[in-house]
C-alpha cells in the first residue's frame, strides 16, 4: 500500500488521505513504515503475545467502529487477504462505508490453503464496491463468482512497491552501505551462489515444516559451496523446526527476520528462492530469479503459467529434485531465469488512483 499511498498524497486537492493499522504484526510493519516513510494517523496497536485469529478479528472490528466514526472516510482501501484487510472491509460495510480492494480475485481454490487468507479475499470481494486485480486471471475469478461491475486489471502494487523501495536504497548510500556490510559477514554477493528461503504458512505447521527442513539439509549436504541464507519467521511453530533441524550446519545461515529493504536487497542478489509467500511470488521474476513454491496449492498461478516460478510442494524429495534440476541444469535455470513478470509493471498505483479520481461516491 505505500505506493498508492503516496500516489494519492500526490494529489491532495481530490483526496484527503489517513492511514489506519491495526499493527497485526508490530515489528514487521513498523520497519516498513520507517523504510517508506509513512506516519499512520490511526494505530490500534493489536498485537499480543500468543494472539490467535479470534483475537484480531474481534478487536480490530470494534477498534475499527470508533475510527470510521471519528474520520467518517467516503471510501476505504483495503489490500491483499489478511484478517486486517478482511476486518476493514467488514466494519466499513457495517457503517455503510464503500470498499476498493487492492489486489483483488486471487484465488487458490481451497479454503484452508491459504488459511485464513483464502476465504478472507473471497468474502472482501464479496464485500467491496471496487476491484482492483492484479491480472486478467483474478478479474475472470471474480467474474465466475458474480462479481462483474467494477472490475479493472492494473497490475500488483507490490511491484511499484518493490521497485519503489529498490529506488529508496539506491538513492540513499548510508543505507545501501549498511545492507552490503551486514550481508558481507555472510557471503560475497559478487561470486556466492545464494539461496533465499522464506516460509511461514500456517498450513504447513508441524510435517510440512518438517519436511521442508530436512530437504534444505540435504541440500546443504550435497551442495557444500552454495549459501542457504533462511530469515527465520518469528512464529514459534516455524522457528522450533527450523532451530531443531537446521542449526549447526555450515552452510545454512538462520538469521533473524530481515526488515524489508534488507530483504529485497538479498533477493536481488541470490541465485533462486524457495518461499510459501504469496508477496515473494510475484516481487522475484521482477528480478530474474527462479521461484520455487513450497506449497501444495497456490493463488499466484500466472507465474507457474509463464515459467517463471514451479509448485514443489512440502515434499522433501520434490524439493531436493527442483533445486537440482536449477543447480546442475544450466538451459533449465536459464528458462525460469528471465525478467518476465506476469503481475504487473510497477504503475498499478497510478492506475488505481486515476480511476478512483472518476469514482462518484
Amino acid at each position: 500500500m505505500a505506493p498508492l499511498y503516496w500516489e494519492l498524497k500526490n494529489f491532495p486537492e481530490d483526496f484527503d488521505v489517513k492511514v489506519c493499522i491495526t499493527a497485526q504484526h508490530r515489528f514487521m510493519l513498523d520497519q516498513v513504515l520507517n523504510f517508506f516513510n509513512i506516519k499512520p494517523d490511526y494505530d490500534l496497536n493489536l498485537m499480543r503475545d500468543n494472539q490467535n485469529l479470534f483475537d484480531i478479528t474481534a478487536k480490530s472490528i470494534i477498534g475499527l467502529e470508533s475510527i470510521y466514526n471519528d474520520f467518517n472516510p467516503e471510501i476505504v482501501l483495503v489490500q491483499g487477504d489478511t484478517t486486517t484487510a478482511f476486518t476493514g472491509a467488514l466494519s466499513a460495510f457495517y457503517k455503510k462505508i464503500k470498499v476498493g480492494h487492492v489486489e483483488a480475485g486471487l484465488r487458490s481454490g481451497n479454503k484452508y490453503a491459504p488459511y485464513p487468507e483464502e476465504i478472507n479475499r473471497i468474502l472482501i470481494g464479496h464485500i467491496a464496491d471496487y476491484h482492483f486485480a492484479p491480472t486478467e486471471k483474478a478479474r475472470q475469478n471474480l467474474y465466475y463468482e458474480g462479481i462483474k461491475e467494477n472490475v479493472w486489471v492494473v497490475g500488483n502494487t507490490v511491484i511499484d512497491a518493490l521497485f519503489l523501495g529498490l529506488k529508496i536504497i539506491e538513492e540513499n548510500k548510508k543505507l545501501k552501505t549498511e545492507i552490503e556490510l551486514y550481508f558481507n559477514s555472510i557471503f560475497d554477493f559478487n561470486s556466492d551462489k545464494i539461496i533465499l528461503v522464506t516460509g511461514h504458512r500456517r498450513e504447513s505447521f508441524g510435517k510440512g515444516f518438517e519436511n521442508i527442513c530436512n530437504a534444505l539439509r540435504e541440500i546443504a549436504r550435497c551442495y557444500p559451496d552454495l549459501k542457504i541464507i533462511y530469515p527465520v519467521h518469528l512464529n514459534p511453530n516455524v522457528r522450533e523446526p527450523v532451530n531443531r533441524i537446521l542449526s549447526g550446519i555450515k552452510n545454512i545461515y538462520l538469521i533473524e527476520p530481515l526488515e524489508y529493504p534488507y530483504l529485497i536487497w538479498l533477493m536481488s542478489k541470490c541465485f533462486m528462492v524457495l518461499t510459501d509467500s504469496g508477496g515473494i511470488q510475484e516481487e522475484a521474476p521482477s528480478l530474474g530469479k527462479p521461484v520455487l513454491i513450497m506449497r501444495e496449492v497456490t493463488e499466484r498461478v500466472e507465474g507457474i503459467e509463464v515459467g517463471v516460478s514451479k509448485l514443489v510442494g512440502t515434499k522433501k524429495e520434490n524439493i531436493i529434485e527442483a533445486v537440482r534440476n536449477l543447480i546442475e541444469n544450466p538451459s533449465e535455470y536459464q528458462n525460469m531465469a528471465k525478467v518476465l513478470n506476469p503481475y504487473g509493471d510497477g504503475r498499478a498505483s497510478k492506475r488505481i488512483v486515476k480511476i478512483l479520481k472518476n469514482i462518484s461516491v
